[in-house]
């Protein structure tokens, strides 16, 4: 539990992987997903997202992805905050 004056913690998983294709979120080799990291907040996923995403800009079927771990962890609080 979050410290009061602390931001509560807003878990974000960032992942990827090469696509079959690019009309469906299909990974060719579940074994080969590249899982970059939790991060704390919203804002830090969306700079580990950025920075693969930039790496991989050369492949147009590999995709990175962020997911609302607190979402999961928690789906009934909806206190909000952005996310």
């Amino acid at each position: 539990m979050a410290e009061q004056g602390e931001p509560k913690q807003l878990l974000h998983l960032v992942f990827g992987g090469e696509l079959t294709s690019l009309s469906q979120v299909e990974f060719r080799d579940l074994d080969r997903l590249d899982i970059v990291g939790i991060y704390p907040s919203y804002k830090a996923a969306e700079a580990a997202w950025r920075a693969k995403a930039q790496e991989t800009v050369d492949n147009a079927l590999m995709r990175y992805f962020i997911v609302h771990l607190h979402r999961l962890l928690d789906p009934g609080d909806t206190s909000g905050g952005r996310d």
